[in-house]
């Protein structure tokens, strides 16, 4: 018989939605609960294969704000598992060591939660005899600046080896540093799959040895966008390893762009978001579809798509809802007029247009300005909003070009709007 496992990490229970709340309440909801559902899918479908065992690579939990309904919830899932005779490795992430309830729990007997000595456990054996045993290190500790990899022991001779780590590898975008590791010294450490955790997007690093990243089961916003879902390895009686995805998301975030470039119709315009929604949401299999769409391409409804943004947002989110466990995130614009449209009137809006762009918009006076008044938003934002709008100094002026243009963008929109109707 082989020996077969799911791995997973990230699930972050009950991460708070403040963004999405506020936009959409019933949004938030579902894509909290989402996380919750997401454990369950895992629960049912090791379950359903009778896997020999689940390993979680970390951040089971979202940091501090974790409550005793959520540690309860998760507890009913681990003895699910137990009653199936299903065991659960585990180790601890960054998020979970800042977690009251993590040091409080007591898990059912089929958990082992890995300390930080790296000693390891034996999982099972394969019909031949030949054992397979799981290693893991937890870090007390929200920040690990140094690699853990020192901390594992060495493989145990004659077994198949599975090592647990939350690292952030060499480094990723939107990650803190975390447990840093290079794959060519987890390579040499000779065990035959790692499972990693931390990164939110699934990676298949290597398959000899098995290096994976699962990405987390679950998106959370816009910026975990795509199918998520979890590994299902299967380790054959001759010790080859092989990897599947299984998909487990009840919600899945997509950024989708309309081009409006040979429309100038506002129906035509709706029926063009409608087929671009309808594959997506096709797309999505059996998940909800949380969808950012980007509007885009020179087209005449321009100043009237920028003028008329809540009756735009409102009729594409009524679109959504008639498609059925489809959501509006956002809608952004990134269209223009037709230059031949624009070249044709020399009127005081198109001349006010183009000194805004040539003259206003990067004018040290005004960029100065502005820097001052984003800056004074940006300090009553927590931390995490702060460092996802502007990361470093080359994204703070990104920024604010990008606001500069969509302010004076909304301004001639208005006038435009207004010359119309004149």
């Amino acid at each position: 018989m082989p020996f077969r496992f799911l791995h997973t990490a990230d699930l972050h229970l009950d991460s708070p939605l403040t963004s999405l709340a506020l936009r959409n309440a019933d949004l938030g909801d579902l894509v909290r609960g989402a996380t919750r559902k997401a454990l369950e899918r895992i629960v049912d479908l090791a379950i359903s294969e009778a896997v020999d065992a689940v390993i979680i690579a970390g951040d089971l939990y979202d940091g501090s704000q974790t409550s005793m309904a959520t540690a309860l919830f998760l507890m009913g899932q681990m003895r699910r598992l137990e009653a199936a005779g299903i065991r659960v490795f585990l180790i601890r992430g960054n998020h979970d060591a800042q977690s009251q309830i993590t040091r409080e729990l007591t898990f059912p007997p089929n958990v082992h939660v890995f300390d930080g000595r790296g000693k390891p456990v034996r999982a099972g054996a394969l019909a031949n005899g030949r054992e397979v045993h799981v290693h893991g290190v937890s870090f007390a500790n929200p920040h690990a600046p140094a690699s853990l990899l020192p901390t594992y022991r060495a493989p145990v001779a004659d077994a198949l080896n599975i090592g647990l780590m939350h690292t952030s590898l060499a480094g990723a975008s939107r990650h803190d540093p975390y447990a840093p590791v290079g794959i060519p010294d987890l390579t040499a450490h000779g065990f035959d799959y790692w499972a990693l955790g931390h990164i939110h997007q699934r990676r298949v690093h290597l398959e000899k040895p098995w290096i994976v990243m699962p990405g987390n089961p679950q998106g959370r916003d816009i910026n975990e966008g795509g199918p998520k879902g979890v590994t299902l390895a299967t380790i054959a009686e001759d010790g080859t390893i092989a990897c599947e995805e299984r998909l487990v998301a009840l919600a899945v975030f997509e950024r989708l762009s309309v081009d409006l470039s040979d429309i100038d119709d506002w129906s035509a315009m709706l029926d063009r978001a409608e087929t671009v929604l309808g594959e997506a949401r096709a797309a999505a299999g059996g998940a909800h579809l949380v969808a950012r769409l980007m509007l885009t391409g020179a087209t005449s409804l321009a100043w009237r798509l920028r003028r008329d943004e809540d009756l735009l947002l409102a009729e594409i989110q009524n679109l959504a809802a008639s498609l059925g466990e489809c959501w509006i995130e956002a809608v952004e614009l990134a269209v223009s007029v037709p230059a031949a449209m624009a070249g044709s009137d020399a009127g005081p809006v198109t001349e006010l247009s183009r000194l805004m762009r040539e003259d206003v918009v990067g004018s040290h006076a005004y960029r100065a300005e502005l820097r001052e008044t984003l800056a004074d938003l940006l300090r009553q934002l927590p931390k995490e909003a702060r460092s996802l709008l502007a990361p470093d100094e080359a994204a703070e002026e990104a920024l604010l070009s990008d606001l500069a243009l969509q302010g004076s963008d909304a301004v001639l929109a208005r006038l435009g709007g207004e010359s119309e109707r004149a």
